[in-house]
């Protein structure tokens, strides 16, 4: 698409917080973590600006994880003292969620005011929400019908927001949800959110009737590809959600990761997880390589783009790498980058 070179060097969102803000947040003083959030997401963007990163993010740092933005700030959810199957503090929704006002659209913002370089904000996409929150039975007393009916409403504030981001700025909008490659399985597992019903909800979310020269809205299926991929169901996940930009797992080297790029249609844009997230070892640029040419044969090149796997921490004190592991793997993203376009971006 004809846009996809200003995106070339991607990453997830999320960053590792710097120990100034983890301390700020632990002491507990709301206008000394003000101060420490702005002064780390200033900092947060020379770092992307210095590794010559094509999208800027403000790393997640006002956020405990990547569902942050929803969770911390529409109604209808309540903390629980569970944690899943991924460690991450479960939540339900006690109701149908309200919005009370823009989710990141005024931090947004302010972070295009940091930089010429365009803004990139992730969100948790709703049937992401919708299947690990919803509580069947919770719906006798006033909860959700359904993970459909609740995936409905996020959508809608999902949709709002994305709108509201695209006005403030945002050029490149993420919507993650770490199960859809668990759908996209041979032998998938059941969910609270079946996957017609997780299509429609994503569907919803990601419509934008008009797109500014440049804005790209992409979806991540999760960083890991499944064992074997059920092309039929990977071909219908791109063809019921309008995604323009899907981020796909390619650090492996597996047959289903080139699957899930084979599915592509020719009108998508593609950007690729070519290194791992959660190693500080550097990967090889020629093995690196190897695995972009054959992407190559099986999807235009100039509709591509690089990143690595996954966010750094998704979880702000669980971070996967340490900051300086952190700017090397980052690094390498941008030198594979201009080994397969050279300094056309």
């Amino acid at each position: 698409m004809a846009d996809t070179f200003n995106y070339r060097i991607d990453h997830h969102g999320s960053l590792v917080r710097p120990p100034e803000l983890a301390a700020a947040r632990a002491a507990g003083d709301p206008e000394a973590l003000r101060a420490a959030e702005t002064a780390a997401v200033r900092e947060a963007v020379a770092l992307q600006r210095r590794i010559r990163s094509t999208v800027v993010t403000d790393g997640d740092f006002p956020r405990a994880d990547f569902r942050g933005a929803v969770l911390d700030t529409v109604s209808g959810f309540r903390r629980t003292g569970e944690t899943d199957p991924d460690g991450l503090t479960r939540w339900v929704a006690e109701s149908l969620p309200k919005a009370n006002g823009p989710l990141l659209a005024d931090r947004a913002g302010r972070l295009t005011a940091l930089t010429v370089v365009a803004v990139k904000v992730s969100l948790p996409s709703p049937a992401y929400l919708a299947a690990t929150t919803f509580d069947p039975a919770l719906a006798a007393s006033g909860g959700p019908a359904s993970a459909r009916e609740l995936g409905e409403a996020l959508a809608e504030i999902i949709h709002a927001e994305v709108e509201s981001l695209v006005a403030q700025g945002v050029r490149l909008i993420q919507l993650n949800n770490p199960l859809l490659a668990g759908h996209l399985a041979v032998d998938p597992a059941a969910g609270a959110l079946s996957f017609e019903d997780t299509l429609a909800v994503e569907a919803l979310a990601v419509r934008l009737d008009e797109r500014p020269e440049g804005v790209r809205l992409g979806v991540s299926i999760g960083p890991r590809a499944p064992a074997a991929v059920d092309r039929a169901a990977a071909e219908h996940l791109y063809g019921e959600v309008p995604a323009d930009r899907w981020i796909l797992p390619y650090d492996q080297g597996t047959d289903a990761e080139a699957d899930l790029l084979r599915a592509l249609p020719e009108d998508r844009d593609a950007c690729l997880g070519v290194v791992d997230a959660t190693t500080a070892e550097l990967e090889e640029i020629d093995t690196v390589m190897a695995r972009i040419d054959a992407a190559a044969e099986l999807k235009d090149l100039e509709d591509m783009a690089l990143s690595p796997s996954r966010g750094f921490a998704d979880v702000a004190d669980r971070p996967l790498l340490s900051a300086e592991d952190q700017r090397r793997k980052l690094v390498l993203v941008e030198t594979l980058a201009r080994y397969c376009w050279g300094n056309e971006f």
